[in-house]
């Protein structure tokens, strides 16, 4: 009998990945989203058709917070993620055989900006301020209602590399040669950045801000390791075992890249720049430093722990193949 998996909100970078992984692998693979997909939000019972019979549910319905933090974003983004994953678990309620797994995306950026000592599951410590808090509530909303034939894991996952999202800017500003570390600094608070807990208070110096990072072929990888292993449920750290720095990570992206001149972002360059290009400076200066005790811990095998490697099989996929960096086989 065909497997089944439903991908909620897989318009996007790692949607569009598993979609193709797990047809190459021959799932019967559905979608949930606002147009072109098998089922639309809105249709509840839609959806609980999708749902019912399936074995696996990946959510990663959600706006993009790579934005300026506007109160009609930040209201978007809330919205965007409670009300789908809401009517995800309503839907699952009224399915007569639920999928056994759901597998829900969060984000590493729950945990508070770290330079002392990596957060893990067990001991990691929350933050506070606007993404945070939409994590939390991001959370909250999974875990809400008794589901006893779905086991739930919250995937909070660290920055995602791989061809798309956060790594064609990147390679950018590293060839045009502004590839430096982006440099953390003093920079006046408004009234209505510290309300909405949207300021990024200076602390990490000269770059030293960690960086936690994934691979996409491990996102992929961790998620058929939790449909095989029914004992894990929970908070999930989907993060390198090995993160970087932002000094290090920029001084191997221009490496990878072949580039000699880097010069260094300051705090008043990247604002300046983020309000030119619609984002935050909270993305690039906060030191996320995330560690995945319990995938560790119950052994799952990093196609990619290691940052060179990883960044040269994204940008130079076929040295890598022929260097033998790949630690497992790709299943594409």
């Amino acid at each position: 009998m065909m497997r089944r998996v439903v991908i909620a909100g897989a318009s996007g970078f790692i949607g569009r990945v598993l979609i193709a992984r797990y047809e190459a692998a021959g799932w019967q693979v559905h979608t949930i989203g606002r147009s072109g997909a098998d089922a639309r939000w809105g249709d509840t019972a839609g959806i609980a058709a999708l749902l019912d019979g399936s074995e696996l549910l990946v959510n990663l319905a959600g706006k993009s917070v790579n934005c300026r933090y506007t109160d009609a974003n930040r209201a978007e983004i809330f919205r965007s993620r409670l009300e789908t994953t809401a009517e995800l678990r309503r839907a699952i309620a009224a399915t007569s055989s639920p999928p056994s797994l759901w597998v829900n995306s969060s984000t590493a950026t729950i945990y508070r900006h770290a330079e002392d000592r990596p957060m893990t599951e067990s001991a990691g410590e929350l933050g506070s301020g606007f993404s945070v808090a939409v994590a939390k509530a991001w959370e909250a909303e999974l875990f809400a209602d008794d589901l006893p034939g779905t086991r739930r894991v919250a995937l909070r996952m660290a920055i995602v590399l791989g061809d798309g999202s956060v790594m064609p800017p990147l390679v950018r500003l590293a060839r045009f040669g502004l590839g430096g570390p982006q440099v953390d600094g003093r920079w006046f608070a408004t009234r209505a950045r510290r309300r909405n807990g949207t300021q990024h208070e200076f602390r990490a110096r000269a770059g030293a801000q960690k960086f936690s990072w994934i691979h996409i072929d491990d996102v992929a990888g961790i998620i058929d390791f939790l449909v095989e292993r029914p004992d894990i449920d929970g908070i999930v750290n989907a993060s390198s075992p090995h993160p970087s720095d932002n000094r290090t990570f920029m001084a191997t992206l221009r490496r990878v890249l072949g580039v000699r001149l880097a010069l260094p972002a300051r705090r008043w360059m990247l604002e300046v720049g983020s309000a030119v290009i619609r984002t935050e400076t909270e993305l690039v200066l906060k030191s996320r430093w995330v560690v995945p005790e319990r995938l560790s811990d119950a052994g799952y095998p990093f196609i990619w722990p290691d940052l060179e490697p990883a960044l040269r099989d994204i940008l130079q996929p076929e040295r890598a193949a022929g260097e033998g960096l790949r630690s497992v086989p790709r299943n594409r």
